[in-house]
C-alpha cells in the first residue's frame, strides 16, 4: 500500500502536498536508518505504519498552536505531526546526538520552518507553556507529567502514545486528570485534556 492508501484506511485527511512531504520523510529516514540505526522500522512500509500511528490522533484531538514532543527519536510522532500541522510551532526534545542530527537535517530538507530541535532532555527545555505535549514510548505517564510541569499550565493537553501498560499507569494519576484512552490496533492513545 502507498501512504495515501494507509491514511485513507484510517480516515486521516491531508493535502497532497503534505503527503508528498511525509513520503519524502519516509525515504530520508529509510536512507539514514541503514547507516545510523535510528528506528526499528526497517522498510518504507514499516515507516508508513509508524507515520499512520503518529497521525491517527489528528482524527480526535484539538489542533494545537504549540506542540512539544518529548524524546522524538527518529521523528515519531513529533516530526510527523509537524509535517501534518504546518501552522503549529513544534519543539522536538531529543537528547541523542545521531537522532538530533537526523531531525535537524530532515526539518531543513523538508522545509519545515515550524520546527525547532532541542538537543536536550525535556526537563531542561525552557519555553512558555505548550498547548500540547506528546510522547511515544518514553517513560511512564506520571513521570512525563512531572518532567514537563515547568512547561505546562492549566491549558496544556497531553497526547501519550502507549501500549497496554497505560491502564496501570493512569491509576497513579487519574484522580487529577480528565482523559480519554483511544484504542487502535495495538496502540493506546492517552489524551489528557484540560479541566473544563
Amino acid at each position: 500500500m502507498n501512504l495515501s492508501q494507509h491514511l485513507d484506511k484510517e480516515g486521516i485527511i491531508l493535502s497532497s502536498g503534505i503527503i508528498v512531504k511525509l513520503e519524502r520523510f519516509a525515504s530520508l529516514l529509510n536512507e539514514w536508518n541503514q547507516i545510523h540505526n535510528l528506528t526499528g522500522a526497517k522498510t518504507i512500509d514499516a515507516i508508513y505504519v509508524n507515520i499512520v500511528d503518529s497521525l491517527y490522533p489528528l482524527t480526535f484531538i484539538e489542533k494545537p498552536k504549540t506542540l512539544l514532543d518529548v524524546g522524538t527519536g527518529a521523528g515519531f510522532p513529533g516530526l510527523v505531526l509537524a509535517i501534518a500541522l504546518p501552522d503549529t510551532q513544534v519543539v522536538l526534545a531529543e537528547p541523542l546526538k545521531k537522532r538530533v542530527s537526523f531531525l535537524k537535517y530532515a526539518s531543513i530538507d523538508l522545509e519545515l520552518p515550524n520546527v525547532s530541535v532541542e538537543a536536550k532532555r525535556v526537563e531542561t527545555v525552557e519555553h512558555d507553556a505548550f498547548d500540547l505535549i506528546s510522547s511515544r514510548a518514553v517513560t511512564n505517564t506520571k513521570l512525563l507529567l512531572d518532567l514537563t510541569s515547568k512547561i505546562s499550565d492549566a491549558h496544556t493537553e497531553y497526547l501519550f502514545y502507549k501500549g497496554s501498560r497505560v491502564f496501570d499507569e493512569i491509576e497513579d494519576v487519574q484522580h487529577q486528570l480528565r482523559y480519554d484512552i483511544v484504542q487502535k490496533n495495538q496502540r493506546n492513545y492517552l489524551y489528557i485534556k484540560t479541566e473544563e
